[in-house]
């Protein structure tokens, strides 16, 4: 049988749209950020930048944010660099200070705040 391989590059816009609405958000920003000029301006797309969900549903589960390194990238390059994009964020208790301090939002429309008690959020918004 023979074997065709493509690069990423290789692929029209709207293939790899197709392709990334697959996947995990998060994890497209993550891996492709900063890649070239053509994947920036692709994940700039409301599909992937509109609506974050940072929140650790399970310590069962893989935490995404584990790294510091990972976590760190998206405070310092990723958020300042789609702030603009982003109506809804999902967070916790243990990244909100650090996901509210890294850009300002000025469409954010919604925030959720999860495992988070009062007192925690008085001192965030206030």
């Amino acid at each position: 049988m023979l074997c065709s391989c493509f690069e990423l590059n290789e692929l029209t816009d709207e293939i790899l749209l197709l392709i990334f609405e697959k996947l995990d958000n998060l994890d497209i920003l993550y891996s492709l950020h900063g890649v070239n000029k053509r994947l920036n301006k692709i994940i700039r797309d409301p599909l992937f930048t509109s609506s974050l969900n940072f929140v650790k549903w399970s310590s069962n589960k893989f935490n995404k944010f584990s790294s510091n390194v990972i976590f760190n990238r998206y405070c310092l390059q990723i958020l300042p660099d789609i702030s603009m994009k982003i109506k809804w964020l999902y967070i916790e208790s243990s990244s909100a200070k650090h996901i509210l301090r890294a850009a300002d939002y000025p469409n954010l429309y919604g925030l959720g705040l999860y495992n988070m008690k009062e007192k925690t959020a008085r001192r965030l918004f206030t």
